[in-house]
């Protein structure tokens, strides 16, 4: 029994011993005039200073904050060990829906998100310093900002995801503060309309970016995921879309990143 222990221990530690490490970081914003926290997840031969990696970004949810991912999901330090990537988690603020508010110009996190943080990546870490290897993906609200992000910057990201994102902003009409950031639905009709993923993928018939969103066939989202999807074959926009058994939940999004890594990684390695 002793000798069972022992090897276990010693499995666990090794296997402890290659995973990423995290690093929390403050990047300043000059477009909204302060520093906020992000996560910095590096693959464990990061170490080696000749090594270049591709770069993930990770958005989190209404509500939550830089440290979700890696709180919620501790295995995103072993995915960025398999398959040999970074992984950045910036703070997209309660409930920015990454957008550079055109109602509240204390609020942009397109700016942000799409040139701050991906200039102070690039500047401080060993990344591959191309669309070709960026990804950005998300879920909820930054499944939304994710899909938002790389239509709207298309040579800062190459691949782009959604995992239960809110891609038709009319769904949340009443919650989740979007008329903060985007007006009122009378006054500010066409915002709704145009900064929502839904509507704003009919200006990007031809974007570059390669697509990949799941949502859970029980999620609050589902369908809007599903007009997405349909309106995207009709366009015969290239992605790739999954429906699996799930809510709105963290068992159901820490279930889905590993596929959407994989999809990354296979467009890195250009598969």
């Amino acid at each position: 029994m002793n000798k069972i222990v022992i090897f276990i221990a010693l499995f666990l530690f090794s296997f402890s011993a290659v995973a990423g490490t995290v690093d929390t970081v403050s990047i300043y914003s000059n477009s909204m005039h302060k520093q906020i926290k992000c996560v910095v997840i590096k693959p464990d031969v990061y170490k080696n200073k000749k090594n270049t990696f591709p770069v993930v970004y990770l958005l989190h949810g209404f509500g939550g904050n830089f440290s979700n991912w890696v709180t919620k999901v501790p295995e995103l330090k072993n995915y960025a060990d398999t398959y040999q990537i970074m992984i950045v988690c910036p703070d997209g603020n309660y409930a920015s829906w990454y957008f550079d508010s055109p109602v509240d110009s204390a609020s942009r996190y397109e700016t942000y998100e799409g040139t701050e943080v991906v200039n102070y990546i690039d500047q401080h870490y060993h990344t591959i310093a191309d669309a070709a290897h960026r990804a950005i993906t998300g879920l909820s609200m930054g499944g939304h900002g994710a899909l938002f992000l790389a239509l709207r910057h298309a040579t800062v990201f190459g691949a782009a995801g959604a995992i239960s994102g809110g891609v038709d902003l009319t769904e949340s009409k009443r919650r989740f503060d979007v008329a903060k950031r985007i007006g009122d639905t009378v006054i500010n009709a066409d915002n709704w309309h145009d900064y929502s993923v839904l509507n704003l993928i009919e200006k990007y018939t031809a974007t570059p970016v390669k697509i990949i969103f799941d949502c859970g066939t029980k999620d609050i989202f589902i369908e809007g995921n599903r007009r997405l999807h349909q309106k995207m074959l009709e366009l015969k926009i290239p992605h790739d879309y999954t429906e699996r058994p799930g809510e709105h939940n963290w068992a159901y999004w820490k279930n889905a990143i590993p596929y959407q890594l994989l999809f990354f990684k296979r467009f890195f390695d250009k598969l």
